[in-house]
């Protein structure tokens, strides 16, 4: 927190990558590595998508936090007697203090996990999704889209920018500030951006291009959190997302290609926002909407054209162990 009651994020992650030429000293194996991840998080969220579109499922495994946590760190209270399965551990907290017994830093998901030493290799999570993309290829499924292609990079780069700047961190720091400045400041920040983003979508169907790319699952993950936790419990309400006529199309058509909406529990994503930020909801109370159901309605974004997935195909559906509940 700044003195003026900002709410400021450290990005301060620990920098190693997992790459092709293994020049961090972590080469890009299968099976060696385990993506840590919550369903309530919008950060790991992208992880999640990134990892279902490439199909790398077969050879990167997923463990799962709870959707509730303490000072100390996620937890792994969703798996049997409390441990993850594959890393044996309590809390992510125990990889990150193998990796450096003095780690001073927030423990934070997603976060790429070194099966063999247990030591957490980064939690770096904008250049996780980057290198997912271009690190892994070897092992992406066939017909895999391409969600950084080389041509559009720069542009990506610049919306994903703004989307970070203005959107993903802006509901945080309107939620978390410390004075009514502070919380008026990111509030218009906030929605100077989604009028924007309206614009720019409302005659084409994706952020860049004519696919799905990086930029596109960056801002969904906030997209699709804001009408059950940001519109609320950050006070950004100056309209709800479903208010928003060519945000909430844009979102729906997301949240119903493969990939998107199959990675989203909303009970989990209440639970954490209204049950962890006791500063903001100090009685705990999850609430009980919105409703769900309008997240499967049509949404007339096929009429703009556009491609999916570019010249790839969907992927299958997910792990039975990783299927996240239907929408009632």
């Amino acid at each position: 927190m700044t003195d003026k009651g900002e709410y400021k994020r450290d990005l301060n992650y620990l920098p190693d990558r997992i790459t092709a030429d293994g020049r961090d000293g972590w080469p890009v194996e299968p099976d060696r590595y385990r993506l840590v991840v919550a369903r309530a998080c919008p950060w790991a969220n992208r992880a999640v998508i990134v990892r279902r579109l490439l199909g790398l499922e077969p050879v990167l495994s997923m463990g799962i936090a709870g959707p509730v946590h303490d000072e100390r760190s996620w937890s792994f209270d969703l798996d049997p007697d409390g441990r993850d399965p594959v890393l044996g551990i309590e809390r992510l907290q125990e990889a990150f203090f193998k990796r450096d017994p003095q780690y001073p830093r927030g423990i934070t998901v997603p976060a790429f996990v070194d099966i063999p030493t247990g030591q957490v290799v980064t939690n770096d999570f904008a250049q996780m999704t980057l290198d997912m993309s271009t690190e892994w290829t070897a092992h992406h499924r066939s017909g895999a889209p391409e969600l950084y292609p080389d041509k559009l990079r720069d542009e990506i780069d610049d919306v994903a920018r703004k989307v970070f700047t203005d959107v993903n961190n802006a509901v945080y720091q309107a939620g978390f500030a410390g004075s009514q400045e502070a919380y008026e400041r990111a509030y218009a920040k906030l929605f100077a951006r989604l009028d924007w983003l309206s614009e720019r979508l409302t005659g084409q169907r994706y952020l860049v291009g004519d696919t799905i790319t990086e930029a596109d699952i960056r801002l969904f993950t906030t997209l699709v959190r804001f009408d059950a936790v940001y519109h609320g419990h950050f006070k950004c309400n100056r309209q709800k997302l479903a208010e928003l006529p060519v945000l909430w199309a844009y979102t729906r058509d997301l949240f119903q290609t493969p990939g998107f909406g199959d990675t989203i529990d909303f009970a989990q994503i209440k639970e954490h926002y209204y049950v962890v930020h006791k500063n903001v909801n100090p009685t705990g109370i999850v609430p009980a909407g919105p409703e769900t159901t309008g997240w499967l309605t049509p949404h007339g974004r096929e009429s703009l054209g556009g491609r999916p997935f570019g010249d790839g195909t969907p992927p299958g559906p997910p792990p039975v162990a990783e299927r996240v509940p239907e929408l009632a």
